[in-house]
């Protein structure tokens, strides 16, 4: 296990092999950091993939077949090391293949393979989930990104969220008790010249949920509207904002698909915004960090 690092004029990246994990954005133009650095007094990781479930299954597990499977919160993807299989300057690809460990937990085969390129101040992510087996296979993925502020002692008061073009954002919260959507409340966010000003308030109640595709582009601004870092993620049904009380870092989590609504349990294949692959088939997908 190891780390793999890229860099440009402007950019250094990481990249750990635990979890094709994105570890580290340093921006030499600044002398910064972006990336949340793991201090588990918060939250012990930094920019995990999501992946094969988004979230929580309600109850803990899910339905297949007539079969109930048990399965964490965000799958399993992010404790695996994984493979490199290509490498070059500015780009790196990781692949995690289907196994006997995760069959006990998700009955599919699979290959995932996760690329991470830097083009000068921005890094994509693009994920490649190929079906290996037999049948078609169901499965939810999303990114987790955490960006820790520019200086340590700022606050969330410091920041803004900015989404391009919108004026209100719906969303719904997440139920403690169960980790799983209360679709039954929406709640908006009125923003003021498309920001609104970040506070620990905010996720009193853990992450804000945005669905049906309301974001496609959302920044951390200074409170004085100067951009900080943004992620760009078209065609992405669902998105996460979270944080911890106090904590020093915003994650900004473009998802294809989410946790289970509170109540949920169908088959796996009814889910909401679960991606569907046949045998043979590919599902490609990626989103972009811009720096500013």
């Amino acid at each position: 296990m190891g780390r793999f690092k890229m860099e440009n004029d402007r950019l250094v990246v990481t990249i750990d092999d635990l979890g094709a994990e994105l570890v580290s954005i340093y921006d030499k133009k600044y002398s910064r950091e972006l990336i949340w650095q793991g201090d588990p007094a918060w939250w012990k990781r930094q920019a995990p993939i999501l992946f094969p479930n988004v979230g929580k299954f309600y109850g803990g597990e899910y339905l297949y077949q007539g079969r109930h499977y048990v399965q964490d919160q965000h799958g399993f993807a992010r404790d695996y090391v994984l493979e490199r299989v290509e490498e070059s300057p500015a780009s790196v690809t990781h692949r995690l293949v289907s196994n006997a460990e995760t069959r006990k937990v998700y009955p599919f085969d699979f290959e995932l393979m996760i690329t991470h390129r830097l083009d000068g101040d921005k890094v994509d992510i693009q994920w490649q989930v190929k079906n290996t087996g037999d049948h078609p296979m169901h499965f939810t993925i999303g990114g987790h990104p955490a960006f820790r502020f520019a200086k340590p002692e700022e606050t969330k008061a410091d920041y803004v969220l900015k989404v391009p073009g919108k004026e209100k954002l719906e969303y719904v919260l997440i139920d403690i008790s169960c980790g799983c959507a209360n679709v039954d409340e929406v709640h908006t966010l009125q923003l003021s010249e498309e920001t609104y000003p970040l506070s620990d308030e905010l996720f009193a109640k853990d992450a804000l949920v945005v669905d049906n595709g309301q974001i496609e582009e959302a920044w951390l601004c200074h409170k004085d509207g100067t951009p900080y870092v943004g992620v760009r993620s078209a065609g992405f049904p669902n998105y996460g904002i979270w944080s911890v009380e106090g904590a020093p870092f915003v994650c900004l989590e473009p998802w294809m698909g989410r946790c289970d609504n509170v109540g949920f349990n169908a088959e796996l294949s009814e889910k909401p915004n679960v991606n569907k692959v046949e045998t043979g088939e590919k599902f490609i997908k990626d989103y972009t960090i811009v720096v500013a």
